[in-house]
C-alpha cells in the first residue's frame, strides 16, 4: 500500500515517521525547504517512546495517485493543502484527515468526489523543533481511525497492522464519529473558556466562578453534540475531566495562537460548533462569547498585519 503523508511536522512526521520505521511505503509531502532538510539530516524523531532517525522520501509536488493520504495541517491551511494533495488523488484513494473538529470532512469530500474519506483522530502532543526535529511530549501517541459509512475498507486493516510494529496507540474503531465528537466538545470547550479568559485551565479554577463557567461551556458543547446524534465513547467522561484539573497548564492550542499572534482555528472549532447550536435550536451564550472573543482578535489581527504591509 503506498501511503502519502501531507506534512513532516508535529504529528505528519511523528505518525509518518512511525509508519517507515515499520517498514511501510511512506512518501512525504512537503515543502522544498523541508524537503532539502530531511534529505540532508533525515527525519528525526525526539520521544519518550524512542527516538530515531530515517532516510525518507518526498515530493514537492505528487505526481501519481497513492492509496491512501494522511491529511496533516491546521484547518486554515486546508484549501492550500487539498491543491497540494490533488495530483496524490485518484478515484481509488482513500484520504485520512487528522484535523480537529468535522467542518473539514464535508470539504474534503466536496474536493474529491470520488475518493473515499474516513474519519481520524490523533491524540498526540508534538511540535517541529527550531532544529527540524519532530518532538513528541509525553507518551501518548494514539491515533483512532475507522470508516464512516460502515462499509469495511482493507486499507485500514493494513494500516493498523503497520502501527502495531510500533509505539503508536493505533485504534482501528467502529463507531469513528463518536471518537471524533468526543475531541470536537473537548476541544471546542478547552478552547471557549482558555481563549476568552486567556488563561490556562489551572488559574481559571482557582477563581471563584471559573469551574463553574467552565462547566458551562462544556454543557453547552455536549447539548450541541447530542442534537447532532453523539454518542460519547467509553473515555469521553475522562476525556473531558481535563476540564476541572485543578492546578492544570492545560491550555488550548488556540489559546497559545493567539499569544504568539497567529492565525486560529476560530471558525473551525468555535465557528462551527456555533453554527451547529444555531441550526438545532440550542441556546449556546457562553461559546458565542468566546466565538466573538476570537473573531474580533482575528479581525484585530489582519487589521495590523494589513497597516504592516501598508508601510
Amino acid at each position: 500500500m503506498r501511503i502519502a503523508v501531507l506534512g513532516a511536522g508535529g504529528v505528519g512526521g511523528y505518525y509518518g515517521g512511525r509508519l517507515v520505521e515499520a517498514g511501510a511505503d511512506v512518501t512525504f509531502l512537503v515543502r522544498e525547504a523541508r524537503a532539502r532538510l530531511l534529505a540532508e539530516r533525515g527525519l528525526v524523531i525526539e520521544s519518550p517512546l524512542g527516538d530515531a532517525r530515517l532516510a525518507v522520501t518526498t515530493q514537492t509536488r505528487a505526481d501519481s495517485a497513492f492509496d491512501l493520504v494522511i491529511l496533516t495541517c491546521k484547518a486554515y491551511d486546508l484549501d492550500t493543502a487539498l491543491e497540494t494533495i490533488a495530483g496524490a488523488v485518484g478515484p481509488g484513494t482513500a484520504i485520512l484527515p487528522l484535523l480537529n473538529g468535522l467542518a473539514h470532512l464535508d470539504l474534503i469530500a466536496a474536493r474529491f468526489s470520488r475518493a473515499r474519506v474516513f474519519g481520524g483522530v490523533a491524540q498526540i502532543s508534538a511540535t517541529l523543533g527550531e532544529n527540524g526535529s519532530v518532538r513528541h511530549f509525553g507518551e501518548r501517541n494514539r491515533m483512532i481511525f475507522g470508516v464512516r459509512d460502515g462499509v469495511a475498507d482493507a486499507r485500514l486493516a493494513v494500516l493498523h497492522a503497520a502501527f502495531a510494529k510500533t509505539p503508536v496507540d493505533a485504534r482501528h474503531v467502529d463507531d469513528i464519529d463518536c471518537w471524533m465528537w468526543d475531541k470536537f466538545v473537548l476541544l471546542a470547550a478547552l478552547a471557549g473558556v482558555t481563549s476568552l479568559m486567556r488563561a490556562s485551565v489551572g488559574d481559571i479554577l482557582a477563581t471563584p466562578a471559573g469551574e463553574r463557567l467552565a462547566l458551562r461551556c462544556r454543557d453547552e458543547c455536549e447539548r450541541v453534540a447530542r442534537a447532532e446524534g453523539w454518542r460519547p465513547s467509553p473515555e469521553a467522561e475522562a476525556l473531558l475531566a481535563v476540564l476541572t484539573e485543578r492546578d492544570s497548564p492545560l491550555k488550548a492550542s488556540m489559546l497559545r495562537d493567539i499569544e504568539r499572534g497567529a492565525p486560529t482555528e476560530g471558525e473551525h472549532i468555535l465557528g462551527d460548533m456555533h453554527a451547529r447550536a444555531t441550526r438545532a435550536g440550542v441556546e449556546t451564550p457562553f461559546l458565542e462569547i468566546a466565538l466573538t472573543h476570537v473573531r474580533a482578535y482575528e479581525i484585530g489581527r489582519q487589521s495590523a498585519h494589513r497597516s504592516k504591509g501598508a508601510h
